[in-house]
């Protein structure tokens, strides 16, 4: 059982819910992580900005690096 439950968009605070909803415009989907993470909303915008600049920045192309991120977690038996 986890320790932290995955808050949905409605149980979020306004800081958290924000995050949610461009998640949602971008992908259609709030990732777990995000939504376990939104316990915390300061750290979550500060993950989320992290996230997005090493995802949408640098000359790796966006795919290549979501690529490796696959091959690592399948690499290390990553149920997630």
């Amino acid at each position: 059982m986890p320790r932290l439950s995955k808050l949905s968009p409605d149980q979020a605070d306004v800081e958290a819910r924000e995050v949610f909803d461009h998640f949602l415009k971008e992908r259609g989907n709030v990732p777990n992580m995000f939504r376990t993470i939104a316990h915390r909303p300061e750290i979550m915008k500060t993950m989320t900005a992290h996230f997005r600049a090493v995802m949408n920045t640098g000359t790796v192309d966006k795919r290549l690096k979501e690529m490796v991120g696959v091959r690592v977690s399948y690499l290390n038996r990553c149920e997630y």
